[in-house]
């Protein structure tokens, strides 16, 4: 299985996840944010950092990047896609997702170990995990509060799009301590705290993040 690893101008965690994607048991493809082609890659990553170095507002330019109209289009038709932390940010403002993350509360940049909940294992990234485990990833971001209205956030709780909560105290204001959200159809899904940050006890706080990874492609072999 092929999963496309996006690098924008100011990605610092692409490299990462690529090395998460094979720690998995995949093959990670490289995908530049100016070619549109996408190699015929199964899922794609788009990868924390500063996309564009966050001009206008965090992944308002990355949105019309030439890759990014192939991911919406195949993203549309079923196609897996994670978007970790920048990648979160980039997905809302390409409408894949709903909402948007807003600044911290308390305006200050966070990077920590941070305990979240799995709240819904039916995605393709999530399918790895037990219903309700609570798992701990490192968070780092300044603008990670997910904001949106209240029709919106009925929504995503009555339909289960919640992947993942914060456990404990809010870090950063987001709503319902929402740290994670998937679309409708459950392909696409946005995570604020970093999964490929987490893959073995050497390098990140747990291992507890590797699951991500290892769901999807779980999920490529039983379609």
């Amino acid at each position: 299985m092929k999963v496309g690893v996006v690098t924008f101008p100011g990605s610092l965690d692409d490299r990462d996840a690529a090395r998460a994607v094979r720690a998995a048991g995949a093959e990670a493809v490289s995908l530049w944010h100016a070619d549109a082609d996408l190699k015929k890659v199964d899922a794609v990553i788009l990868p924390g950092g500063f996309s564009y170095g966050d001009y206008l507002r965090c992944g308002a330019i990355s949105r019309f990047a030439p890759v990014m109209t192939s991911i919406i289009e195949r993203a549309n038709v079923g196609m897996p896609v994670l978007g970790i932390c920048n990648g979160f940010q980039i997905l809302c403002e390409s409408h894949l997702l709903p909402g948007a993350l807003t600044r911290n509360v308390g305006l200050h940049f966070l990077c920590t170990p941070q305990p979240i909940r799995i709240e819904n294992i039916s995605t393709p990234w999530t399918n790895n995990f037990q219903q309700g485990a609570e798992i701990v990833i490192p968070l780092k971001n300044g603008e990670g509060s997910f904001q949106c209205d209240d029709k919106t956030l009925d929504q995503l709780e009555s339909e289960g799009r919640v992947i993942a909560r914060y456990v404990g105290e809010n870090p950063n204001g987001s709503r319902n301590l929402i740290a994670g959200i998937s679309n409708a159809r459950g392909n696409v899904v946005g995570l604020m705290p970093h999964p490929e940050h987490a893959i073995d006890s050497l390098t990140g706080p747990t291992a507890d993040g590797l699951a991500f990874f290892t769901s999807v492609l779980t999920a490529m072999v039983g379609k």
